[in-house]
């Protein structure tokens, strides 16, 4: 691991099984949600992992915050192997990294104040007493935007963007340096969004955080990351810095996508082709040979079916897993 990176997936896969054999008592199969998938963070960095519904993004965040085990594969926070940490070490490693979640009502307590949530990993780790806690909550309250007088409000008397503002001072709790934030202003509304996404901006430069932002929307990912992973059934098939992947996009997954953006201008929208992609994802419990996407790939030929395209630098770590790229 170099020194410029905080955060390090080494080949991570993650199977889910699913079926049943009444003889056995088993699972018959496996859900391959995430599959080799590798790539590093900078220190102060945005990644966004973008791509279509159940393309294991979501999946793959879990699985850099150990809030589920990987099939295979190794994480590294800032030198330290987070899937090899016993419970006593991944506790004090919760501490550099947190997640913010897409719906930050399901992931607050409705029994408790948003003060009481937003302390809620300053107490399971031990590192305040009560009246500093306090203290702090109102601190961070303060911090993303909250008023520190509405400590003893409960989730239900916010608004949405408010509740998302507490997520967010509730993952700042433990001073981390790395922030998974799962699609975190995909429920909110448009005005709501730029709101949230220049909050998390000011933050990383005020505090040096490291983003993997997870979201599907395109268009919020161009102002935020600084590098982009485009997933695919389970694979990232291209990754690069944002202005490369944006103006020079090689696979052809990656094309359609960015062909559905909307465009604020009329005039380059009409200019502009769509490509609409055909078929549907084919299950992840039994994905194609070879190129997972060649099923639904226009330039798909023999090779394609026979052949899993790796990872290749075609000019300055834009990373490509097509064997016929744009």
């Amino acid at each position: 691991m170099t020194a410029d990176l905080i955060l390090e997936a080494r080949q991570l896969r993650k199977y889910f099984p699913t079926g049943a054999s009444k003889m056995l008592q088993r699972p018959t199969d496996v859900v391959q949600a995430v599959d080799d998938v590798s790539f590093g963070l900078r220190r102060g960095s945005t990644l966004a992992v973008v791509g279509e519904s159940g393309c294991g993004k979501s999946t793959l965040g879990r699985l850099l915050a150990r809030l589920i085990e990987p099939t295979a594969g190794t994480v590294i926070l800032d030198g330290v192997d987070v899937t090899a940490a016993r419970p006593k070490e991944l506790l004090a490693l919760r501490r550099e990294i947190q997640v913010v979640f897409q719906d930050p009502y399901a992931c607050l307590n409705p029994r408790h104040s948003i003060g009481q949530s937003i302390g809620t990993p300053i107490r399971i780790q031990g590192t305040m007493n009560k009246t500093d806690e306090k203290a702090r909550v109102r601190e961070l309250m303060a911090l993303v935007g909250l008023n520190p007088e509405h400590y003893n409000r409960f989730p239900h008397e916010f608004s949405g963007g408010q509740r998302q503002r507490a997520g967010i001072a509730r993952a700042l709790a433990l001073q981390p340096k790395v922030i998974v934030a799962d699609e975190p202003v995909s429920a909110l509304d448009v005005s709501i969004q730029s709101q949230i996404l220049n909050l998390m901006e000011s933050l990383q430069q005020d505090f040096g955080l490291s983003y993997v932002f997870i979201a599907h929307d395109l268009a919020v990912v161009r102002h935020i990351a600084d590098e982009v992973a485009v997933m695919y059934l389970g694979k990232i098939v291209e990754t690069g810095d944002t202005n490369t992947v944006y103006g020079s996009p090689r696979h052809p997954y990656t094309r359609a996508l960015l062909s559905a953006v909307p465009e604020p201008d009329p005039k380059a929208s009409s200019r502009r082709q769509r490509i609409v992609l055909q078929g549907d994802v084919p299950s992840p419990v039994n994905p194609p040979s070879g190129c997972r996407f060649r099923t639904r790939c226009p330039k798909a030929q023999d090779l394609c079916a026979q052949v899993e395209p790796p990872l290749v630098d075609h000019s300055g770590g834009h990373l490509v897993a097509c064997h016929f790229p744009d």
